[in-house]
């Protein structure tokens, strides 16, 4: 029965019409379906890891020249005060969907763990070369120069779950940061020390909700940006004759940069604030819009990996021992350079030439997902005659640098939707 206050109108006679019979020229045709618009990347979190990915450049070639001035010691220790933070932070929130599944784990392995086995292999005879070293070993335990970011990304998305399902996440990984900093008999397998102490960034971007990146691009948040980073380089001036800068590379416990333990534990908590504060910074200062730069930050993993060479030879073969180098616009120079680097290492033709080893599709080493079949069949099966399946969305590897895609998930200003190894 139908309910009361709701009749349904008489349905129109039947027409009967000849099979031959051509439609009416006046008939309207009948309407388009309208295809699904594909998931959009949100332009904040990509323009975010480009411009992060652009500092981890120049913090590495600002590395030889700190020590012959002040000024480029305290912009050094600004810029690994946030830098990583900002990037490590970022891969956390765009990590927040991973579960463990069988396609996930496949994505993880593809995309994180089989570039760093060629990365590192691919390091090791560069390193023969560039160091004149034949003999140099394969540690793959030991990860080269930059590469211990993909073991600890490795590391951290398998444990997301874990982290997700505790109530008191950060503090936890706090807890397991300050630990390690205060545990010299960590050695340098798999780079143990950083992965700890990076930790608890990681795990803050797991627990970060849309709502969170609004407040900080806010106009009042922008305002206080840059004072915080003037505060902040004032304080790194005073800091740098004073501090070592083992404090911001964690790769080294407190008793072996001449500490006792409980100014350990006080450095990783105070080092923690200090880069949460300049990355909410940093993040404030992040355009919203869609930049020239922005489809660069799909390919921030291509340039972390790539750049590691250049870098490497620049050291090697001494080419900061030049006179030229002392000059403060050739340092000018030198930072533009390492920007321009980076921005070619994320572009597409990049992407494109080395996608087969960031990017393997490798269906021959594992199972079929017999689940992903059995849905995969029983959605053919409930499609009318004629009607062709949709065509599966294209997937791009979960890695720190590029997610599926990341929709936009919260609403601004400026326009956008809801608003990204």
């Amino acid at each position: 029965m139908l309910h009361a206050g709701y009749e349904r109108a008489p349905l129109p006679p039947v027409r009967q019409e000849s099979p031959s019979a051509t439609p009416d020229a006046s008939a309207e045709p009948p309407a388009k379906v309208k295809k699904q618009p594909a998931e959009q990347r949100d332009p904040f979190l990509d323009n975010a890891k480009y411009l992060t990915i652009v500092l981890v450049a120049i913090g590495h070639v600002w590395d030889p020249l700190r020590d012959d001035s002040r000024m480029a010691g305290a912009l050094y220790f600004v810029l690994y005060a946030f830098h990583m933070p900002a990037f490590i932070i970022v891969s956390g929130y765009l990590s927040r969907s991973f579960e463990g599944k069988p396609r996930q784990i496949k994505r993880l392995i593809t995309g994180v763990l089989v570039p760093y086995v060629v990365f590192q292999t691919v390091y090791t005879f560069f390193m023969r070369w560039a160091s004149d070293n034949p003999d140099r070993e394969f540690h793959f335990q030991e990860p080269g120069f930059a590469l211990w970011f993909l073991v600890a990304l490795f590391l951290w998305r398998l444990t997301t779950p874990i982290w997700k399902s505790m109530r008191w996440p950060v503090p936890v990984a706090l807890a397991i940061a300050i630990a390690a900093g205060v545990t010299p008999s960590i050695n340098s397998d798999l780079n143990l020390m950083r992965v700890a102490a990076f930790l608890p960034y990681f795990v803050l971007g797991l627990q970060l909700r849309p709502e969170h990146f609004q407040i900080v691009t806010r106009r009042r948040f922008r305002m206080l940006a840059l004072p915080a980073f003037a505060g902040a380089l004032l304080v790194a001036y005073w800091a740098v004759p004073r501090m070592s800068k083992g404090w911001f590379l964690h790769d080294k416990a407190s008793q072996e940069l001449g500490a006792p333990a409980w100014v350990g534990g006080v450095m990783t908590l105070a080092v923690f604030g200090c880069g949460l504060v300049l990355t909410a910074a940093f993040l404030a200062l992040v355009p919203r819009r869609n930049m020239w730069f922005t489809a660069l930050g799909a390919g921030t993993l291509y340039a972390y990996l790539l750049h590691v060479y250049p870098i490497k030879i620049s050291r090697e073969f001494e080419w900061y021992d030049m006179e030229w180098v002392d000059h403060p616009v050739s340092r000018v120079a030198i930072t533009l350079l390492a920007a321009a680097m980076m921005t070619v290492l994320c572009t597409s033709p990049i992407r494109k030439a080395f996608r087969i080893v960031m990017e393997p599709k490798m269906e021959w080493f594992f199972r079929r997902d017999a689940g992903a079949q059995a849905r995969a069949r029983e959605k053919g099966s409930a499609l009318t005659p004629g009607q062709k399946p949709a065509a599966p969305a294209a997937q791009e590897p979960a890695t720190a640098s590029s997610q599926a895609s990341h929709k936009p998930e919260y609403a601004s200003s400026g326009g956008r939707g809801r608003h990204s190894r």
